[in-house]
């Protein structure tokens, strides 16, 4: 049973970046008693044991959920489905859970093609923090300190559980909002999935011209900056692409029309018109710097 934000089982389905970070943000919380994880192979959750980010592990889904009070699903979205459907025979009637995924609705189709409907327990939620850094080997306690976390329950999710899980990253130091899941995917297509896809497709178009190693021997850190994320797991940012295509293919063709309006100005030696572009995004950027700095 819960009391208040202490949960006594903590089941992670995939334990990487996130759901390591969450387990040692809430072991220094004093807001978990035992974590369990489950995974495909044994090694990293060998590592994770080794790190204290579990107290046990079990190779069988189902054997890792029983008991859970909570259930967290940190595996790349493409594996939600199956992951679920393995979950599905070792949870309780009360069991709580959740996820970590960077898009919702696919989510959510999937927890209605394993459950028939989406489970009153199930709340699926997004935590607004990472790095370029995978696997658990890159957990930190404090990465969701004064991030925010998205919510995204609708009409029949349960009161308690949504309370739960609001409670555990609230526990984590994060800042837990709410909204609908269309307006989730549609606002991060554009200010997370777009962004990670540039990145990876600049990097990857310089890598194919021939003279690419002295391309990159003299990149600057502007090039640096821009295209950090392009280290990202590259599984994972397959299938957040993939997950929110439609939402992602709206934000390609604005970016694409935004695209040609600057190829225009260029080939038109338009200065002005540049540089109105420029002050208007610095002005912009400027006045959210507050975010970006969390």
């Amino acid at each position: 049973m819960l009391s208040g934000v202490v949960i006594e089982r903590l089941c992670i389905a995939g334990v990487g970046l996130i759901g390591g970070s969450l387990a040692l943000a809430l072991r220094a919380a004093g807001a978990v008693g035992e974590v369990v994880g489950t995974g495909r192979r044994s090694e990293p959750l060998e590592r994770a044991l080794a790190l204290g980010v579990l107290d046990r592990y079990e190779l069988e889904p189902a054997r890792a959920a029983e008991g859970a009070d909570v259930v967290l699903l940190g595996v790349p979205l493409g594996a939600m489905r199956p992951v679920l459907a393995a979950l599905r025979p070792g949870l309780g009637e009360g069991t709580v859970i959740t996820d970590v995924g960077s898009a919702k609705g696919c989510v959510v189709a999937d927890a209605e093609a394993v459950f028939g409907a989406l489970p009153a327990r199930f709340v699926p939620a997004h935590p607004i923090a990472g790095t370029e850094k995978s696997g658990v080997e890159a957990a930190f306690p404090t990465l969701f300190r004064g991030r925010r976390v998205i919510l995204t329950p609708d009409r029949h999710t349960d009161g308690e559980a949504l309370a739960t899980v609001r409670g555990l990253w609230s526990a984590a130091g994060a800042e837990v909002v709410e909204m609908g899941v269309t307006a989730h995917d549609r606002m991060l297509a554009g200010t997370s999935h777009l962004p990670h896809l540039l990145a990876f497709g600049l990097v990857d178009m310089l890598a194919r011209s021939p003279d690419h190693d002295e391309i990159f021997q003299y990149a600057a850190g502007g090039f640096r900056d821009f295209t950090r994320i392009a280290s990202s797991d590259p599984v994972m940012w397959r299938d957040v692409c993939l997950g929110n295509r439609e939402a992602l293919l709206a934000a390609l063709a604005a970016y694409r029309e935004d695209l040609e309006r600057l190829t225009a100005m260029v080939a038109a030696a338009d200065g002005d018109a540049l540089e109105a572009v420029f002050r208007n995004a610095k002005r912009t950027r400027d006045r959210h710097l507050h975010i970006f700095e969390k």
